[in-house]
């Protein structure tokens, strides 16, 4: 079994985790940068040790500072896969994703079976005599996958693998490694910046800010209905904070009341959600109901082909701005610009209401 329980603090990079995955399971671990998320792989792996805490996986206790327990890098059952593959130079490919069969004592024949065998896993059978210096550098990322998988490790760990591809071979690798983690029920972590990571290989997401998970839960749930903000912005949904004050009514920090779908009990905190398509502009309050008028400043506009994301200085409670996903006609036509206060309009029905998640754990608790 490879099912994965992580307690841990660490005083100085602020972190402080409590992480649970089933055996065969896939999260996504997403989060800004600073937040934490390549400190938990770290700590996973043995490359740091908490101040406090316990990890687990299956029945393997691999660190607990309760007991002293700490078992090194090379003997946890778990390979890690960075940014950059970092393959040794003067070895073959084949001699590279046979390295760690020959340190597990496997005779020289046994290493270049399980290296061809996951060579031709990765398509990378025909990269078996170059060198790393021959290869492209999704050549190379595929050949890295090929040499943590023949580790044969009970847990895979991805720190941002996709981050130094390019655009064509970003989506050959996420297909691969969605293709190699189902095929075999590899347990695995990926922490990435791309919501198409997540979407692509994960089944289950954690969001990371300030060294704690704020929240998690299966990937499409997570993706479209956010309870964090930046779980909101990656999937480019509007999210407004504030406590529920009558059914179908929340009212935000700053005194305003925004309507929407969904009954909530008067006093708990909750959150709205809505699509920047569902918004539209205006120069002048209109009065026509039912909808939401929001006043903003802009704070900047982003062209995507025909449409244009207006997107609103930070909320007044330090939320992050709101946006409008109009036409480059309407745009026009409105004369919008940086600086300039207008009105987000939002009908009723384009809102839900949700309850928000509870504080995160702090380390004193």
């Amino acid at each position: 079994m490879s099912a994965l329980r992580v307690q841990a603090r660490l005083e100085d990079r602020g972190v402080d985790f409590d992480i649970a995955l089933d055996s065969g399971e896939i999260l996504a671990v997403l989060g800004p940068n600073g937040a934490g998320k390549s400190t938990l792989l770290m700590m996973i792996a043995g490359l740091l040790r908490p101040d406090e805490g316990r990890i687990a996986l299956g029945d393997t206790v691999l660190t607990d500072t309760r007991t002293g327990t700490f078992v090194p890098p090379h003997a946890r059952g778990v390979a890690m896969l960075s940014q950059r593959p970092m393959l040794f130079p003067h070895m073959s490919v084949g001699a590279n994703v046979g390295y760690a069969p020959r340190c597990r004592g496997e005779s020289r024949a046994a290493a270049r079976a399980a290296a061809r065998r996951w060579l031709e896993a990765v398509d990378g059978a025909h990269l078996a005599d170059r060198r790393p210096a021959q290869l492209s550098g999704g050549q190379a990322q595929r050949v890295a996958v090929a040499r943590a998988l023949a580790a044969e490790p009970r847990l895979l760990l991805l720190d941002e693998p996709m981050s130094a591809l390019d655009v064509t071979a970003a989506p050959a690798l996420r297909r691969l490694l969605r293709g190699i983690l189902r095929g075999d029920g590899r347990t695995a972590i990926i922490v990435t910046h791309d919501l198409l990571d997540a979407l692509a290989i994960a089944d289950t997401v954690v969001v990371v800010e300030d060294g704690h998970e704020v929240e998690s839960g299966p990937v499409r749930r997570i993706l479209t209905a956010p309870r964090s903000d930046f779980a909101a912005r990656i999937a480019g949904i509007n999210l407004v904070l504030g406590v529920a004050t009558e059914p179908g009514v929340l009212r935000t920090a700053w005194g305003a009341d925004v309507s929407g779908v969904g009954e909530l009990d008067p006093g708990i905190a909750a959150i709205a959600l809505f699509r920047p398509s569902a918004v539209a502009v205006h120069l002048n309050p209109p009065h026509a109901s039912p909808r939401n008028v929001i006043p903003v400043t802009i704070a900047e506009l982003d062209v995507h082909g025909t449409t244009v994301r207006i997107r609103g200085v930070d909320q007044p409670d330090g939320g992050t701005g709101l946006a409008a996903d109009i036409t480059a006609a309407a745009t026009a036509d409105l004369d919008l610009q940086p600086g300039r206060r207008v009105y987000f309009v939002v009908k009723t029905q384009e809102v839900g209401l949700h309850a928000a998640l509870p504080e995160p754990r702090t380390a004193a608790q």
